[in-house]
């Protein structure tokens, strides 16, 4: 009995995550409504928060898998030589989190950057993401005077703040791969 009902559990999840995955590539993430989600998954609105705390429960799934997908494939490169080299790897987690301001949001609040309780999948894909930055800095040509952890924490803190105004009226004149270039060059390439 209770095999069969973990069976129907899981499947019920699958469900959801699978009519979510659908409106998101239909409409975007921030047109996905719980509403719609429950009505295409052919559940109750119950069934939705029993499987999931909030939306943003859901969003952190979806957010963190299209982010960890990302990630394979920036696993896959050995080495950087340049920034551009590094912007470049870095450009589609860019362009996926600047796609929409509701990623962007969604992204910096489940991201424990505001001190997030529960350690969720957007958490989890931010520290790989550090891991293979740390792994990429450690045979770089960048500066030796600090650690490849804060290298990595200094390259993630630019993304970050160079997606953030990308957003921004006062600052839309810039793109974000050049806004990115001019700080990592100062960050990675120091003159003085």
């Amino acid at each position: 009995m209770g095999r069969a009902t973990q069976q129907r559990t899981l499947k019920t999840r699958a469900q959801l995550i699978a009519a979510a995955r659908k409106i998101v590539a239909d409409a975007g993430y921030e047109a996905l409504r719980v509403e719609d989600v429950v009505a295409a998954a052919t559940v109750a609105k119950g069934t939705f928060f029993a499987h999931f705390k909030d939306k943003d429960a859901l969003m952190d799934i979806l957010i963190g898998d299209h982010i960890d997908a990302l990630l394979d494939d920036m696993e896959k490169t050995s080495r950087v030589t340049s920034v551009d080299d590094l912007i470049a790897i870095t450009k589609p987690l860019l362009h996926f989190i600047s796609s929409e301001r509701y990623i962007f949001d969604v992204f910096l609040r489940l991201s424990g950057a505001l001190a997030v309780e529960d350690i969720g999948k957007i958490a989890t894909t931010l520290y790989r993401h550090d891991r293979i930055l740390v792994g990429l800095m450690a045979d770089s040509p960048f500066r030796k005077d600090i650690s490849t952890d804060l290298l990595s924490e200094g390259i993630q803190s630019f993304c970050i703040n160079a997606v953030a105004l990308s957003f921004c009226v006062l600052h839309r004149g810039q793109d974000v791969e050049s806004r990115l270039s001019v700080y990592l060059d100062a960050w990675l390439c120091p003159k003085c």
